[in-house]
């Protein structure tokens, strides 16, 4: 990833009309913004749309970016409230709940299949907390950002986001811990 001055540099060209070096701040940032998409919203497809209205909403707010500070949080702050914002449109369209049938016996399943099941007990797990929560949770222990960055990505404290991740792992581990008893 490109530093943090290119990207300013990156941002003023955008700002003074140069459409391709905001096209560069996406690619750039384009796999990072589809992964908290997607830790907000669990379907890869709704993550690559959120992404995407993220990446728009950020070119029309470019003006109030800050210069002083790092865009990268700055923009995942815009594309995890675009995934929030999808989420919420899409929750009150529907409400399943998770098929029982995918949690029966039988034979042993692969390596590969174990992983994928994880992979979707997670995201259900993480669905589960408070939007905050994981938001911290994903940001910390997916995106690799310290307390501090998180902390100004939500706009909250720093002592409240040790809490939140603090809180969301003792919860998913809580959540992980009956699908490893059944995967023995």
């Amino acid at each position: 990833m490109g530093s943090s001055e290119e990207d300013k540099g990156l941002v003023a060209k955008a700002l003074a009309g140069d459409r391709a070096a905001f096209g560069v701040l996406v690619e750039r940032y384009a796999a990072q913004a589809r992964r908290v998409a997607r830790g907000v919203l669990g379907d890869p497809d709704d993550a690559d749309d959120a992404a995407q209205d993220g990446f728009l909403s950020a070119l029309v707010k470019l003006a109030q970016y800050d210069t002083r500070r790092p865009f990268g949080p700055w923009l995942m702050r815009i594309v995890a409230n675009a995934a929030t914002d999808r989420r919420r449109r899409r929750n009150v369209r529907q409400a399943e709940p998770l098929d029982p049938a995918l949690v029966g016996g039988g034979p042993r399943p692969d390596a590969a299949a174990i992983r994928s099941e994880l992979g979707a007990r997670l995201r259900t797990a993480l669905g589960e907390l408070p939007e905050r929560r994981r938001m911290a949770v994903v940001l910390f222990d997916v995106e690799g950002y310290s307390h501090a960055e998180i902390a100004g990505i939500l706009g909250i404290p720093e002592g409240t986001v040790r809490s939140e991740v603090f809180h969301a792992r003792r919860r998913l581990r809580t959540l992980l811990a009956d699908w490893k008893e059944q995967a023995r």
